[in-house]
C-alpha cells in the first residue's frame, strides 16, 4: 500500500532522479578510469557509452525507479538516501549491462552518501534500530556475495560484491523482509535468466551474465514485496 504523501514523493523521485541521472550518467562515463584487465580480456570503453542513448536510458530508468520508490516510501526520512541510490543504480545498471563492469568509483561514494542519509534519518526520527539493522544487513549482504565470488568467480564479479553491501544497507533500513527478498531475489532472478540464455545458446558457459541490473531490479521488488512476504512468513 502506498505511503502517506505518496503522490508528492513519487513526483519528486521521478523528476529529480530522472534529471540528475540523465546529466550525471554521461558525465561520469567520460571520466571513469578504465580498470586493469586480465590478459585476453576486453571491454567496451566507458567513455564510448557517453551518448544521447545513455542520457535517455539513465534518465528514464532513474525516473521510473525514483517514482516507484517515492510512491512506496512517501515522504519518509530515508527517502533522500534511497533517491541517491536510485540515481547511482540507474547509472550502474546501464554501465554493467553494456560493459559487465560495475565501477567502484561510483559505488564507494554512494555508500558514503546513502550511509550519511540513513544516519541523518535515524537522528531525525530516533529510528536507531533501523540504522543498526541496515548496517548488519549491509555486512551480511557483502559477506555472502564475497563467499559466492570467492567460490565461483566466473559467475559473480567483485563489483557485484560491492553492490550487494550497498543494496543490503538500504534494504536493511526498511526491514529484514525487504532485505532478503530484495537482495537475494535479484540474485536468483539473474541466475535463472543466465541459465535460460545458456540453454537457448544466446550465451556460453564461459560468458558472465551482468548481475548488477538484476540485483537492482530485485531491490525494487524487495521494497514492494518485502513487507507482505515478511507478514506471510510470520503467519
Amino acid at each position: 500500500m502506498p505511503a502517506d504523501n505518496a503522490l508528492l514523493a513519487a513526483g519528486i523521485g521521478a523528476v529529480g532522479c530522472g534529471a540528475v541521472a540523465a546529466v550525471l550518467g554521461p558525465w561520469l562515463m567520460r571520466r571513469i578510469p578504465e580498470p586493469e584487465l586480465d590478459e585476453g580480456e576486453t571491454k567496451v570503453p566507458y567513455a564510448s557509452l557517453a551518448s544521447p542513448r545513455a542520457t535517455l536510458w539513465c534518465g528514464g530508468l532513474a525516473a521510473v525507479a525514483g517514482g516507484l520508490i517515492g510512491w512506496l516510501l512517501g515522504l519518509d526520512a530515508a527517502l533522500p538516501a534511497w533517491l541517491v541510490l536510485v540515481v547511482a543504480g540507474a547509472i550502474l545498471g546501464y554501465i554493467d549491462a553494456r560493459t559487465r563492469f560495475l565501477p567502484s568509483v561510483i559505488i564507494w561514494p554512494t555508500y558514503v552518501l546513502v550511509g550519511l542519509g540513513l544516519l541523518i534519518a535515524a537522528a531525525a526520527t530516533g529510528e536507531w534500530e533501523s540504522l543498526r539493522r541496515a548496517a548488519i544487513a549491509g555486512a551480511i549482504g557483502f559477506a555472502v556475495f564475497y563467499v559466492l565470488w570467492f567460490t565461483f568467480p566466473r559467475g559473480v564479479g567483485f563489483g557485484d560484491v560491492r553492490l550487494s553491501g550497498l543494496l543490503g544497507l538500504a534494504l536493511g533500513w526498511l526491514g529484514w523482509g525487504e532485505f532478503v527478498s530484495g537482495l537475494y531475489g535479484g540474485f536468483f532472478l539473474g541466475a535463472i535468466v543466465g541459465i535460460v540464455l545458456i540453454a537457448t545458446r544466446v550465451m556460453t558457459r564461459k560468458q558472465m551474465v551482468p548481475f548488477g541490473p538484476f540485483m537492482l531490479v530485485g531491490a525494487l521488488a524487495g521494497v514492494l514485496l518485502g513487507t507482505p512476504l515478511e507478514a506471510l512468513y510470520a503467519g
